[in-house]
């Protein structure tokens, strides 16, 4: 893991910010304060020292007496980039000599050397530019797939999130103060904090804290899909099934039963969220290893779901069985879609009959299909994103979808429960304290103001380089 330290700050970075391989263009990326010098020496056309930020300038880099690439030089200077440094961006043509020759050339200079991972960014978070939220939300946009995805990570990288947790953190601060100042004067035995006001304060704060830890399920779920287990009996239809999910001829279908022996992946957008379909072998009584190693396998995927679709023949089972699959199958605390399938095959008396029995036993989490006919796949589809969606925020509300901030939200409303049971049993200023000190901690540690070299390092090392 590279080891960021603000001694790093003192050289100056390149990397390629284009995906590598061959292509029309690529982007080589330089920051610091001997990047535009450095360019300079190169860049055969304006003189880059007498020449406005933000504009971009035609030329050829030349090494040697030899022409290397006709480039574009896009130049920012410092405070107005994104480092806050002087920034220099040569567009140059695709091929890896050019981009190699063009690297190696400037790494020449005593003064440059590659960027580590990320390095771009963290700069713009070591100077100040962005805050620690915001830098990892940029690596979120470039990895989002989805147009949610896309949204939650734009809103985080201009400071959506960060902004709230500030202001908490600041009221938290104010009342902090002034119970540091009783400490001071302690001989005294003088108040300065209303207890009072700090049981109000910390309640308001868990009041705002705890819907940011209910969004994470949905931020999750936006950010790396949701796993949904197909499962049930053999020949129940769950390959016919995944199949007019995705609108096309996935998996193999049989009315040979045992025929899924392995698990077949699929990703599917919902509005938005990914569904990662997971369709298994049909559980039973395997007639095989084989069939058992697949079996067991989907107990397996069950177990590690985030959604279960669980799928039986309507012609074949009875509500009892469908009880006693559900029992056996279900996890705790796992929504589960229960599908009816073939109802296109079903007499319309025992069609409304199903219709009555399930709605009574399951609610809205029964349905009815013809996954052969496609008949009501929507509904599925809809059902779906209604258990990941439902009764929590919505997109456009602030959703935390970083697992690292979730946890200190976690650690910070711990922290602020025992400033509550601390106030409740009197206990000394001194303790309390630190009791708000480490919610301070905490809530500091989504944002930066709290930092170690570790942390960064596990941040910023999962960056592409040259961002």
């Amino acid at each position: 893991m590279p080891s960021y330290t603000h001694t790093d700050l003192q050289s100056t970075i390149i990397a390629l910010s284009t995906a590598p391989g061959v292509g029309a263009l690529a982007v080589i990326r330089l920051s610091g304060k001997e990047a535009i010098t450095a360019c300079n020496k190169l860049f055969k056309g304006p003189n880059l020292n007498q020449q406005d930020t933000h504009t971009i300038h035609y030329g050829h880099l030349v090494a040697d007496k030899q022409v290397i690439d006709e480039v574009m030089v896009a130049l920012f200077k410092a405070p107005r980039s994104y480092t806050t440094e002087d920034i220099i961006e040569i567009s140059c043509h695709g091929s890896p000599y050019i981009i190699q020759r063009i690297i190696e050339t400037f790494l020449k200079e005593p003064t440059i050397r590659m960027a580590k991972p990320g390095e771009f960014t963290m700069r713009a978070f070591l100077n100040g530019r962005i805050d620690l939220s915001q830098a990892e939300a940029v690596a979120d946009l470039i990895a989002s797939e989805s147009e949610a995805a896309h949204q939650v990570a734009l809103q985080q990288m201009r400071g959506g999130f960060a902004s709230e947790i500030k202001v908490l953190r600041e009221q938290l601060i104010n009342f902090a103060s002034l119970i540091e100042l009783e400490l001071d004067f302690s001989e005294e035995d003088v108040a300065f904090a209303d207890r009072q006001q700090l049981v109000d304060l910390v309640t308001n704060i868990q009041q705002l804290i705890q819907p940011l830890l209910n969004s994470f399920l949905l931020g999750n779920a936006i950010k790396n899909g949701v796993t949904t287990v197909i499962a049930g009996r053999p020949n129940a239809g769950k390959s016919t099934l995944l199949n007019a999910l995705l609108n096309e001829e996935r998996a193999i279908v049989s009315n040979i039963p045992g025929t899924t022996r392995d698990t077949i992946e699929e990703m599917l957008n919902i509005n938005g969220i990914r569904f990662r379909l997971v369709d298994t072998a049909g559980i039973r009584e395997a007639q095989d290893q084989i069939e058992a190693i697949g079996v067991q396998k989907t107990l397996e995927k069950i177990k590690s779901s985030s959604v279960v679709v669980y799928v039986f023949d309507l012609n074949e089972m009875s509500l009892a069985e469908v009880k006693q699959d559900l029992q056996n199958l279900q996890q705790q605390s796992v929504p589960c879609l229960v599908v009816g399938n073939k109802m296109d095959t079903l007499h319309p008396l025992k069609v409304q009959d199903w219709k009555l029995q399930g709605a009574q036993l399951f609610g809205k989490r029964f349905l009815m299909v013809s996954a052969a006919k496609k008949q009501q796949i929507t509904l599925i589809q809809e059902r779906l994103y209604q258990l990941v969606l439902g009764g929590q925020a919505k997109v456009e509300s602030t959703v935390v979808s970083n697992l690292r901030h979730y946890k200190a939200l976690q650690e910070a409303d711990a922290a602020l429960h025992e400033v509550l049971h601390g106030i409740e049993g009197g206990i000394s200023g001194e303790l309390l304290a630190l009791d708000i000190r480490m919610a301070l901690h905490h809530l500091g540690e989504i944002t930066g103001e709290v930092t170690t070299d570790d942390l960064l390092g596990n941040i910023f090392s999962n960056f592409c380089i040259g961002k």
